[in-house]
């Protein structure tokens, strides 16, 4: 087990009806905030008008910029920034999914820089100083409720990063798994995908005696795998979103890093499909996790087996373990395609005239290289794209 240090400060305000009191959470910190959310699904669901009432009884003024798109576009976050600084907003309040909550970091940490927000997903610059954000999850997915993680796509040049610093924990996160029961079966099925490689990023690793936070990976992979098929059956399952939707935070609420050290060169690379193709970020990754898996299981073979066993309940007894950890893969592609979710680029709509593209943009035209299990170059990612047809 590596040496390491843990401090996740995001309170968890948890249940039924909990975004009922956001206005109580919000008034600790600001009585003027931006209230920043995507379309118009939480005015139609009535959590908007929840909102605003708890923030009004609170005596809390707000700002509203809604619009915030999957792949969330820095046009927006520089908007966002604009009206921070132009009327000295103190606290941001997010109300959606992933997309909407790294929106308001981005527009977090923008606000109190001098320079181009950019500047931070280039590594140009140092994150110093953020406002403080709070967040209501809507769509269990991409853990950003619990992170410190912000992924923003720069629409000149089709530009996908992300940033890392722990002044973007959120000071809180509501998590009503109620938020959830009206999502669309294809963005249910996507943000299961993003859960479970958040999980697997983790799990993929070169570090040694591990075995706890295996387990703890593995029981969270399990968890998903168990209840997303609930709940597509039966949207308003209470207690299985509950477990979906505290599996999605603690896959990336980096206490499942502990200890080791992850991957994340499959998101590297799906970063490049979303960002030119603009496609859903959990059907990328249902596409190019496998792909990845066959160009690498090599490296540690044993690893995958106990990956395929463990989670997909492969039958080891007189298999290899080669055998063993290629059924794994497969099991999780077949589990994807049960989904409805997509397991190749074609299914994707991407065809292959511009794999060379994302491979070069991916490494920085091969001066870089993306993954820990492997390191992989710019013809690595360009060979996994290939498998991924």
């Amino acid at each position: 087990m590596d040496n390491f240090t843990f401090q996740n400060t995001t309170k968890i305000i948890f249940g039924k009806g909990s975004e009922n009191n956001v206005g109580q959470e919000v008034s600790k910190y600001s009585k003027k905030i931006l209230l920043h959310y995507g379309g118009g699904t939480i005015k139609k669901t009535g959590l908007y008008d929840r909102v605003v009432t708890s923030l009004k009884d609170a005596g809390v003024d707000f700002i509203e910029l809604g619009g915030v798109k999957p792949n969330p576009r820095l046009s927006l976050v520089q908007e966002g920034i604009k009206i921070c600084r132009e009327n000295s907003i103190g606290f941001i309040l997010a109300i959606g999914g992933g997309s909407v909550i790294d929106s308001s970091k981005a527009i977090s940490i923008g606000s109190l820089y001098s320079g181009d927000v950019w500047d931070f997903y280039l590594g140009k610059s140092e994150i110093t100083a953020a406002l403080p954000i709070g967040t209501i999850l809507t769509i269990p997915a991409a853990g950003s409720e619990s992170s410190t993680g912000s992924v923003i796509t720069n629409e000149d040049g089709f530009y996908k990063r992300a940033v890392n610093s722990e002044l973007i924990y959120p000071k809180f996160s509501i998590l009503n798994p109620e938020l959830a029961f009206t999502l669309p079966k294809y963005q249910v099925a996507c943000g299961s995908a993003d859960i479970m490689a958040h999980l697997m990023e983790r799990y993929f690793t070169n570090s040694e005696h591990v075995e706890l936070m295996d387990r703890l990976i593995e029981a969270t992979l399990k968890t998903v795998i168990n209840n997303v098929t609930q709940v597509l059956d039966k949207p308003d399952n209470y207690d299985a979103w509950a477990e979906i939707m505290w599996s999605g935070t603690v896959a990336h609420n980096n206490l499942l890093n502990t200890g080791r050290v992850g991957d994340w060169g499959s998101h590297d690379i799906e970063h490049e499909l979303s960002g030119i193709y603009d496609v859903a970020h959990g059907a990328g990754l249902a596409v190019i996790f496998p792909a990845w898996m066959k160009y690498v299981y090599k490296h540690d073979i044993n690893r995958f087996a106990q990956f395929a066993v463990r989670v997909f309940n492969v039958e080891n007894s007189f298999w290899s373990p080669e055998k063993t950890a290629i059924e794994g893969i497969k099991r999780l592609e077949n589990f994807f395609k049960s989904l409805g979710l997509p397991t190749n680029l074609k299914e994707l709509g991407i065809i292959d005239d511009r794999l060379d593209e994302m491979a070069s943009k991916a490494t920085n035209s091969d001066l870089s290289t993306v993954g820990n299990f492997i390191k992989l170059g710019k013809s690595d990612v360009y060979s996994i794209l290939k498998l991924a047809k």
